[in-house]
């Protein structure tokens, strides 16, 4: 928000530099970001009045005038298309200096001569129009000084609000904070009322009183709209960023800066029936006062009459209902929305404007009468008129309440760190106009009364930051906290999360921590087929979509660091998830990548690659330790990894994870040199750290006998074991495969393996017949179940 320093002084002028003062606002948490002139640097300039224009005798553009500078008339040749007799004009002497370092000189134009120049705005800095002289529209005398009678000694201040302080967005709110900060007195707006000269009224009926508890019109006759807006207006409205438009639109600007309270004009002769404040319907449109057509969702409060929506309430009116050359009569309205009714809507059509600003950060429900009269009075002043009486419509029970709220002495110098006057405080309470009553005691008590126009004081900790800031946080002092620390000792790593992070460090890995947001390609390329969830507003293209696996986020991570001269990678992720089952699941995953070489580089090393296994003995690492002695691994169609080098790991029926080789295409074109190993576990499960079951050790001796079979290609290890357990029961204590022959001697389609089985019963010692029927048994099973003999 930007003011003029010089409309600020007219009711505050605290006895302080430009400097101090915005040092000041800005210790008190309205920041003043720049500090701007309002005009450039020049001397010499005058107010003037054209006396009479002379058309050029040898240039069709150019006229000569006769100006009166308030001691003499000069004669001056000038180019601007809107020189006319009569007007009151900048007026630059001989010999004075514009921005820029031009001296105005005596001259002869066309053989004509000219005595000064008659000046644009943009030509003094005073804003951006150039397309003519400038226009003073008011009381302004002839030879006084320009920068005297146009205050251009002024800076606008640029004012950061933070949302809480939409109080702070009117003259009327820096007045009251600046006289706060000083302790200076404090002047008003003049809101008189303005008695009605007529009688006419126009209905308004409120079907949504939740969104607008209160709203006030008045209807205003026979104005005069090419009355032009004065400069002494036009001139703070141009230093507070607004441009001039027309004298109605003007004034409720004006009065929207001033008090804080926006309001609208809309042309009497085209309203219908009745003004009713409701919802959208479904299929309305509305076309908006800067030509754009806009359909209207349920959630929008409008302004309506008999023929549909005439303004987004709060936000911007309508094309049709807007004041145009030809309007003599107008409807003004102004009116308290509630925030919650409003936020949001400008953003959803895409709009700005200084209403919607205030209305979502709250405006003061009590300031309505008084923006009213002090609008009609302006009005009447400029365009003449005769206005009728304020018609209120209100929802008394949707109106704010104004909020008591109690502070404790002894809270308050706790949080300040020092004891805090009492005085003091019931001052600023009352600067603040919050009513301050103190109840003193043991403790002593202030109950204040909540003024309407702060919405953000809410709790007993809003009356501390209003002291505090107010006071000045640079007057709090610094002091270091006094307390006895008594270190006890604490085990590290406690938790089953950082006990399995430790684990994986020690096999060498390096925890990534990756976002959760990916690139849809890479989405699409890792888990095909996967309900992934896109973002409605992402950060970036090639972060729009949630991930469904870690997968995506730890090859990226080993890219990186292949792409930076990397050999060996070894990187674990325990992240969330996001796939979608029906409905979106957010499982935590442990995923890691194994990439290079099997070895740090070492002399004593060698160079040998990683391999499967290396992958295969890591997972059983981890599920050892999370309580997994003995787990499945089953053949996988995953078509991310390769098809002859992955499995799903199973305890019974739960599927705990799955590891593998990226697939071949993928390490391609992901442009992957070497070959990459995944593992992905549900952490639901690896995190759980079941306990073993106790089993008691046999004193008896074991036995143990090969047996070395011939069997197909295809059969897996787990199936050989898992038949042999089932033959043997509790007397198998050990498995080992320890041997695989492939080549000369045996079919192709067949393998030998050799597999070692221990034997041991927990009651008695096993005789030669007990282990020969056992091993018949486990020979009987594997022929049976698995087509196997024994070689």
């Amino acid at each position: 928000m930007k003011i003029s320093e010089a409309w600020l002084r007219e009711f505050v002028s605290p006895p302080v530099a430009t400097k101090e003062l915005v040092e000041r606002l800005t210790m008190a948490g309205l920041k003043v970001e720049s500090v701007e002139p309002v005009a450039g640097v020049f001397t010499g300039v005058v107010v003037a009045e054209v006396r009479a224009v002379e058309r050029h005798p040898d240039a069709v553009k150019l006229s000569v005038c006769r100006v009166w500078d308030g001691s003499s008339e000069h004669q001056v040749v000038c180019g601007a298309p809107n020189v006319r007799s009569g007007l009151t004009t900048a007026f630059a002497r001989t010999g004075a200096e514009l921005p820029g370092g031009l001296r105005i000189e005596r001259s002869k134009l066309r053989g004509v001569e000219s005595n000064g120049m008659l000046c644009s705005a943009a030509e003094l800095g005073i804003g951006d129009d150039a397309d003519g002289i400038m226009e003073l529209v008011g009381v302004y005398r002839p030879g006084d000084a320009l920068r005297e009678a146009l205050v251009l000694d002024d800076v606008s201040l640029d004012i950061e609000l933070t949302p809480n302080r939409g109080d702070c967005l009117s003259i009327r709110g820096m007045v009251r904070e600046a006289g706060v900060l000083f302790q200076a007195r404090v002047t008003q707006s003049d809101c008189t009322p303005v008695a009605a000269s007529i009688a006419d009224t126009f209905p308004v009926r409120l079907d949504d009183g939740a969104g607008c508890p209160r709203y006030l019109g008045r209807v205003i006759r026979g104005i005069d709209l090419g009355a032009r807006t004065p400069t002494w207006m036009s001139e703070r409205l141009r230093r507070a960023g607004l441009r001039s438009i027309d004298a109605v639109v003007d004034v409720t600007n004006y009065v929207m800066l001033e008090l804080g309270q926006p309001m609208h004009a809309f042309d009497l002769k085209v309203l219908q029936k009745e003004i009713v404040v409701r919802r959208a319907c479904d299929g309305e449109k509305l076309r908006l006062l800067d030509g754009r057509e806009v359909a209207l969702d349920r959630e929008t409060l409008l302004i309506t009459d008999a023929s549909g929506p005439i303004a987004i309430a709060g936000v911007m009116g309508g094309e049709r209902s807007g004041i145009a050359a030809t309007s003599r009569d107008v409807f003004l309205e102004c009116a308290f929305f509630a925030p919650r009714a409003v936020a949001g809507t400008a953003r959803r059509y895409s709009l700005q404007t200084d209403a919607s600003q205030r209305y979502e950060r709250g405006v003061d429900p009590g300031l309505q009468f008084a923006a009213m009269e002090r609008s009609t009075a302006l009005l009447l002043d400029i365009v003449g008129g005769k206005a009728g009486p304020i018609v209120e419509t209100v929802s008394a029970a949707n109106l704010p309440e104004q909020r008591t709220i109690a502070l404790r002495h002894s809270r308050l110098d706790l949080y300040v760190g020092e004891p805090t006057d009492t005085d003091e405080v019931s001052r600023t309470f009352a600067r603040l106009e919050f009513q301050p009553q103190l109840e003193r005691g043991d403790d002593n008590v202030w109950t204040v009364s909540v003024p309407t126009h702060r919405f953000d004081i809410e709790r007993e900790v809003d009356l501390i930051e209003e002291v505090c800031r107010v006071r000045g946080y640079h007057r709090i002092p610094v002091r270091m906290p006094l307390t006895r620390l008594e270190l006890g000792r604490r085990p590290l790593d406690t938790t089953p999360r950082s006990a399995l992070k430790g684990l994986l460090a020690n096999l060498g890995y390096q925890e990534a921590i990756t976002y959760s947001f990916i690139d849809p390609t890479l989405s699409d390329l890792l888990d095909p087929g996967a309900s992934a969830v896109s973002l409605t507003n992402p950060m970036s293209q090639d972060m729009s979509m949630m991930r469904t696996t870690l997968f995506p986020g730890l090859l990226k991570t080993l890219i990186a660091n292949a792409s930076r001269q990397q050999t060996r990678v070894r990187v674990f992720e325990l992240g969330r998830c996001f796939p979608t089952r029906g409905e979106l699941q957010q499982p935590v995953l442990l995923g890691g990548v194994l990439w290079g070489s099997r070895l740090p580089e070492n002399w004593a090393n060698g160079d040998a690659p990683l391999d499967f296994f290396d992958l295969k003995g890591d997972v059983e690492r981890v599920l050892e330790h999370s309580g997994y002695a003995s787990v499945q691994y089953r053949n996988t169609g995953d078509p991310v990894l390769h098809p002859g080098q992955s499995a799903t790991v199973w305890d019974g029926d739960i599927q705990l994870g799955r590891l593998g080789r990226l697939h071949p295409e993928f390490e391609h074109r992901l442009d992957i040199k070497a070959p990459v190993y995944l593992f992905e576990l549900d952490a639901q499960y690896v995190l759980e750290r079941r306990h073993p079951a106790q089993q008691p050790i046999s004193r008896y001796p074991s036995v143990r006998r090969d047996l070395s079979l011939m069997l197909d290609a295809d059969v897996p290890a787990a199936a050989v074991r898992a038949c042999v357990e089932r033959a043997l029961g509790s007397a198998l204590g050990d498995f080992r495969l320890f041997d695989v022959y492939h080549g000369e001697g045996i079919d192709s389609h067949k393998k030998s393996i050799a597999v070692g089985l221990t034997l041991q019963d927990q009651s008695r010692t096993l005789t030669d017949t007990d282990i020969n029927a056992l091993i018949d048994a486990a020979v009987s099973a594997l022929e049976t179940d698995l087509g196997a003999r024994r070689r």
